[in-house]
């Protein structure tokens, strides 16, 4: 049994709490917050055992074996990093890190400490997108061509941290993520990126395009965005056929894959409905417990901060960046 911690009070938090308590090997023990009474009323409303009134507490507490962060992005590493050097596991919230650099001295960290370390890409853990993997590279619609995706919404709230540029924000490091992270995933990484954006009064991202482009021929297309309607979309095209995830990211009981070939439809599921956010947090118990491989492991969190990053050169000096082989 791992009992698991949280470093902060995020709204996300409202989907990880029910998934830890449903999750086979794991219970929810404490919460922490900068602010202790903060802290303790979150824990009387969520029926947390411990509060503690700051971070520092949580990491040092001998009851916690898995942290979970959900701190603005700028604090990913530092946290994580810290977690790591007193011994505990983490599941830290997408992105993993805002460079490549710092996702290196988190890997640093996890193999000193001997923890596990995992990125909080929730859709990921989901046997869907296992399926979805599986079926392109077994050729269902033939050799992958072109890879489409997207995630927009309205962020209508003025103080959400995601409006601010030095705690990391902007669309492309939030709900961009989720296209770029679904095109890696069906087809690989990219040899080069171009980007454009949108940016606010403030200095971040409200909507954000770009192009992946492979040496195999392969193009991407993705879009992101603070300021438009709700819309996602997750689609690859090959020579034989198309494949769709419908209801992408969210993960929700309706989400399925279409499979389209030869002028045929044909409706892919991966068994009974699951939640993503139990997906992700018994993958790293598995990990930790059993030493089960993770569906999302460091190299891949890695390769997708990569990605965005240069993204966000290619958009600031408005020419294409080749993505570092490393």
């Amino acid at each position: 049994m791992l009992r698991w911690g949280l470093l902060s009070t995020a709204r996300i938090n409202r989907r990880l709490i029910p998934a830890i308590r449903a999750a086979e090997g794991a219970e929810l023990v404490a919460v922490a917050s900068r602010d202790r009474a903060r802290a303790e009323a979150y824990a009387r409303q969520w029926g947390i055992p411990r509060a503690w009134g700051n971070y520092e507490a949580l990491l040092t507490d001998p009851q916690v074996d898995v942290v979970y962060i959900s701190l603005p992005n700028s604090l990913h590493a530092e946290w994580t990093i810290r977690a790591a050097q007193q011994g505990k596991h983490v599941l830290c919230e997408k992105p993993l890190a805002l460079s490549v650099e710092q996702v290196d001295r988190i890997i640093d960290a996890a193999e000193s400490a001997g923890v596990v370390i995992a990125e909080a890409v929730m859709y990921l853990y989901h046997p869907l997108l296992q399926k979805a993997q599986r079926l392109v590279k077994a050729g269902a619609i033939g050799q992958a061509t072109l890879a489409r995706a997207a995630f927009t919404f309205f962020l209508d709230r003025l103080h959400d941290v995601r409006w601010k540029p030095d705690l990391g924000g902007g669309s492309l490091w939030d709900v961009g993520s989720y296209p770029v992270s679904f095109i890696r995933w069906m087809v690989g990484e990219p040899e080069e990126v171009f980007g454009w954006q949108t940016l606010s009064a403030g200095g971040v991202d409200t909507a954000f395009a770009g192009i992946l482009r492979y040496d195999n021929g392969i193009l991407a297309h993705f879009d992101s965005g603070f300021r438009q309607q709700f819309y996602l979309q997750a689609q690859v095209t090959g020579t034989e056929g198309t494949l769709t995830l419908k209801r992408p990211f969210l993960m929700t009981p309706e989400s399925h894959l279409v499979l389209q070939r030869a002028g045929e439809e044909e409706r892919v599921v991966a068994g009974p409905a699951q939640d993503p956010y139990r997906c992700e947090v018994e993958a790293l118990t598995a990990a930790v417990l059993d030493g089960t491989p993770l569906p999302v492991p460091l190299d891949l969190s890695r390769a997708n901060v990569a990605t965005l990053a240069a993204l966000y050169r290619s958009a600031r000096a408005g020419k294409p960046e080749v993505i570092p082989e490393t």
